[in-house]
């Protein structure tokens, strides 16, 4: 249990942590606070609001990895290189990717015989 824990310290400082440093993040934090509630209200079944809410949690998800990574390039060097580059451009990427994902759920899911 205790393990169990000091798991979610290290898990609340993270987000902490991302929060207090990374501006993307806050910005789809607030998108997430003003979005989940609507996903809540407009999902016409459970599975509807869980995948409108599981494409919002996914975009925070992939934004505290690609965070993450971004501090580890930097952590190791702030000379810029072609890897650390290829490395923030990929983990943006990803980011990008994740909110296109969420836009077409909710598209898909919220549209006239979208879903």
């Amino acid at each position: 249990m205790a393990r169990i824990l000091r798991a979610f310290g290290y898990s609340r400082s993270g987000l902490a942590a991302a929060y207090a440093h990374e501006a993307a993040f806050r910005q789809e934090v607030l998108a997430f606070v003003v979005l989940a509630p609507l996903a809540l209200w407009l999902g016409e079944s459970g599975i509807e609001r869980a995948v409108l809410v599981g494409s919002l949690l996914s975009v925070l998800i992939v934004e505290l990895l690609n965070s993450a990574i971004e501090a580890v390039v930097d952590r190791v060097s702030e000379e810029r290189h072609p890897l650390s580059k290829r490395a923030k451009d990929i983990g943006s990427a990803a980011v990008l990717l994740a909110i296109a994902n969420a836009c077409a759920v909710w598209v898909l899911v919220l549209l006239p015989g979208g879903g």
